[in-house]
């Protein structure tokens, strides 16, 4: 008699993957699946079961570490608000306050330039008013 599990499906990965992506993202997640479904369902299957259901979901970081890693890299490409937008979001919900994402986004002038820091700062600035979290207190 085999103890192997049954290989996961399709479905079973998307699944796990909607799990994750609500307990991070909440609703702005769901939001961009639901716009791809006219243009690019497939494409909204793959952000759910490969980004967030394979990668995501691997254990040797946590949703707080992350979320600060996607944060500076959406920064250092630029170009990324959308993006920048609901993972703002989502560290916030993950528990990176606004202070330490306001700290995030000053290191990355270091690296990624002052016009890139900016954007996202201005990202956050909207993420934080929309969230009631400003003004923030400077360190």
């Amino acid at each position: 008699m085999s103890t192997t599990p049954p290989a996961e499906t399709r479905q079973d990965r998307f699944n796990r993957g909607m799990e994750i992506l609500t307990l991070v993202d909440g609703e702005g997640g769901q939001r961009v699946v639901d716009s791809l479904a006219d243009i690019n369902p497939e494409l909204g299957h793959q952000v759910v079961a490969w980004a967030f259901g394979e990668i995501y979901d691997r254990p040797a970081l946590p949703p707080r570490d992350r979320q600060l890693v996607t944060l500076g890299m959406l920064t250092a490409l630029g170009g990324c608000e959308p993006q920048l937008e609901v993972h703002i979001n989502a560290a916030l919900n993950v528990g990176i306050t606004s202070d330490e994402i306001v700290e995030a986004l000053l290191h990355s002038a270091v690296y990624c330039g002052m016009p890139k820091a900016l954007n996202a700062t201005f990202v956050a600035k909207k993420v934080f008013g929309e969230r009631g979290l400003l003004p923030v207190k400077p360190q």
